[in-house]
């Protein structure tokens, strides 16, 4: 008798592929039916009716236990920033209908098929990936699972992305990072979302918001489910210590990491901080005065406005009136900058670069919480512009710090069942990922364990 795993669990369902306690028609069918059903409403993008799961070629046996396709089988959502041969990569916008499918698929795409991974569709997200917030006027906004009685935003952009994971519609989210596009909806959403070290996975054939900045990475329900999925879109393997707590070492930030937390955040991350502390974990809270001075620096208005201006400005010139508005605002910021700013600001992020990591490197990474707030309404941000910035500021203020780093993080679910969800970061500096990584897997553990006692 076929038994499936639990929802959403990628290594539980490869052993149960692997055993042949269930099929991969069974994993796809069940998947099929919550993309289909009203929790994902918004969350994939306008297409064919039917779930491409449905008709999704399934994989011989012998693919579930090549350790070359560690994917076999697993149904995975596209965000629709990605190119899919054969598709129209429309960055949830409506200017780009009509422009040439792409002829083949991008690197990220690539490598997630060639390890087994079954495309379950194409996520719906901020236009052109411009916001931490997760609305879209042209598709409809994702309403974040989390709430069952309120429709809560999901974070962005990786909007869809993060619900397709959270309801079980995919169990890997395909998305990208630019100042918290992964992690922002990763936390509000109650899931793990990894950014890597930009360097580490290719970008190409991914429609770009800042070059200097763009991450490809995914969103998944654990940590060992985010080292597979790292492991493939990089293709390199994490190796992983196993270093105990007790001999980590962790700086929490005082500078703005702390300020204005919502009760339910500032509850969450200080009972995390007790957690750690009691598994023997030396944790320093240091000032790390650094971070106040990115606002300095990005006065001019920041390398995702420059950079997105310059991609932007043929198209944005013709159909700004299809934009929407909030996005092009900030795009056309990116058009008072001149070529003098903009390379004053390359300069000015190494040199800050330089500073944190000479500040950061006797510890094994930063704890902070991914975002201060809880997710709040869809509807206190869909017409009010101040409340919608105001939210947009909140969201990206923590994460953009390490985008800025060119660093690596994590967010994690760490909450209480009784809470909205909230995430603890773990933060550090460039190619650093590994022992992130690793140190993840034992907070995560740590952080379970102490739900169950």
């Amino acid at each position: 008798m076929s038994q499936l795993p639990p929802p959403g669990d990628l290594q539980a369902t490869r052993q149960a592929l692997q055993t042949g306690q269930t099929s991969p028609e069974e994993i796809f069918q069940r998947a099929a039916a919550v993309a289909q059903s009203d929790a994902c409403r918004h969350v994939f993008m306008p297409g064919p009716a039917q779930s491409p799961l449905l008709e999704a070629e399934v994989p011989p046996p012998a693919a579930f236990s090549d350790p070359q396709r560690p994917l076999a089988g697993i149904p995975v959502s596209v965000k629709d920033l990605f190119d899919v041969a054969g598709q129209t990569t429309l960055a949830g916008s409506t200017v780009l209908i009509g422009a040439a499918a792409a002829r083949a698929d991008c690197p990220a795409v690539a490598r997630l098929r060639a390890a087994g991974a079954v495309i379950a569709g194409r996520t719906n997200m901020v236009e052109f990936a411009f916001s931490g917030v997760g609305i879209n006027p042209h598709y409809g906004t994702p309403a974040n699972p989390a709430d069952p009685d309120t429709a809560r935003i999901p974070g962005g952009s990786s909007s869809g992305a993060a619900v397709s994971v959270a309801t079980g519609a995919a169990l890997v989210g395909l998305g990208s990072d630019t100042g918290g596009s992964i992690r922002i909806p990763a936390a509000l959403c109650g899931i793990v979302g990894f950014k890597s070290t930009a360097r580490l996975v290719p970008t190409a054939g991914a429609l770009p918001l800042s070059t200097s900045l763009d991450t490809v990475c995914a969103l998944t329900r654990s940590v060992r489910d985010a080292i597979t999925v790292h492991e493939v879109l990089a293709a390199r393997r994490v190796e992983l210590a196993g270093k105990p707590l007790s001999s980590c070492r962790f700086a929490v930030a005082r500078t703005q990491m702390q300020d204005g937390l919502s009760v339910s955040v500032a509850q969450a991350f200080e009972r995390s901080l007790r957690v750690l502390r009691q598994a023997g974990a030396r944790i320093e809270e240091i000032a790390l005065e650094e971070i106040g001075d990115l606002a300095g620096i990005n006065a001019t208005g920041g390398l995702s406005a420059a950079e997105s201006y310059a991609w932007h400005r043929t198209l944005i010139a013709r159909h700004q009136a299809e934009y929407d508005p909030r996005v092009a605002q900030r795009i056309l910021r990116g058009a008072r900058m001149s070529a003098a700013d903009y390379i004053d600001l390359l300069a000015a992020r190494q040199a800050w670069m330089a500073r944190m990591e000479a500040r950061l490197s006797a510890f094994d990474a930063v704890l902070s919480p991914t975002v201060p707030i809880v997710a709040p309404s869809i509807a206190s941000v869909l017409k009010d512009d101040d409340e919608f910035f105001r939210i947009n500021g909140l969201l990206l203020r923590n994460t953009a710090v390490v985008n800025m780093l060119d660093g690596c993080a994590i967010s994690l679910p760490c909450h209480t069942p009784d809470q909205l969800p909230v995430g603890l970061m773990l933060w550090h500096a460039a190619l650093r990922d590994d022992t992130l990584l690793d140190l993840a897997c034992q907070v995560e553990t740590a952080l379970h364990h102490s739900l169950q006692n």
